[in-house]
């Protein structure tokens, strides 16, 4: 499970209604949604995104209401990574049930700016820089979180499990 794209930065307590505003919850279609990540930050932040960038957050990324469409949204855009300081809660659990890759690094986000190029081998916990060469270590996703990410989220995952 590796991803290489270009670093997008935001900063703290980014909460969910910044990533989807809630006038664009009408509906549940992940291109729809992409289309609208992080508008409540800054309309039209979204169209810097190519497929397969990765977003980079400071403290407390997901903050506000348990909402499903935020990480949706983010997949949406066409982001599979997530790299944060922290996250809430809530937003974790929601992100990897919805198929979307967080990594918790705390104080080492900050070895990568916006515009920076990053490799994230989550089966080996490590995170590379490209443009500086720093190196992050966080703990390797467990195979099973693997296995449910790669299913593509808890519905799929469970679906192919009582067939």
């Amino acid at each position: 499970m590796s991803y290489t794209g270009t670093a997008h930065k935001v900063g703290e307590h980014i909460d969910t209604d910044a990533i989807i505003p809630a006038r664009f919850l009408v509906t549940t279609d992940t291109k729809k949604l992409g289309e609208n990540c992080m508008a409540g930050l800054e309309e039209g932040w979204v169209k810097r995104v190519k497929p397969g960038d990765v977003m980079v957050a400071g403290r407390n990324f997901g903050c506000g209401s348990s909402r499903e469409h935020a990480p949706i949204a983010i997949l949406g855009a066409g982001m599979p990574v997530v790299i944060a300081h922290s996250f809430a809660r809530i937003f974790y659990r929601n992100a990897f049930n919805m198929g979307l890759l967080l990594l918790e690094v705390g104080e080492e986000v900050d070895k990568i700016a916006d515009g920076d190029t990053v490799e994230v081998d989550a089966a080996k916990g490590l995170i590379t820089n490209r443009t500086t060469g720093a190196t992050i270590t966080c703990p390797p996703l467990p195979a099973s979180m693997r296995e449910l990410l790669d299913k593509g989220g808890l519905v799929p995952y469970v679906k192919e499990r009582i067939g």
